[in-house]
């Protein structure tokens, strides 16, 4: 929760004002949030007009509001689902590599 002397991501107007992609106008009430820690908020909004959508981390502090946000196709429960996995390790890409060099096992890893 945002305390009461800080500003509230979710009222940023010029933040994360407009789509990137096709600039329509984004609702900043329709903004819905993946996740908070202290002054960090994860947000998802998705473009009436193109359907894309952006992953965006809003920091609140003392001087004001920034974010960094993402272009992405996926849906608020995609976001959801892909959150509550677990991280991809070196082990994870090394095993891929390994596999996408052995044209057998990658025909067996996709049977």
């Amino acid at each position: 929760m945002v305390p009461h002397n800080q500003p509230n991501p979710l009222d940023s107007r010029e933040l994360l004002s407009a789509c990137p992609l096709c600039d329509a106008s984004y609702n900043p009430m329709e903004a819905r949030v993946l996740g908070e820690q202290d002054d960090s908020h994860l947000l998802h909004i998705q473009c009436r007009k193109c359907s894309n959508a952006i992953l965006a981390l809003v920091l609140v502090s003392s001087v004001g509001v920034s974010s960094v946000g993402l272009v992405t196709d996926l849906t608020f429960d995609d976001a959801v689902k892909f959150r509550e996995i677990d991280e991809v390790s070196a082990d994870d890409v090394l095993d891929v590599h390994s596999l996408l060099d052995d044209d057998q096992a990658f025909l067996a890893a996709l049977a």
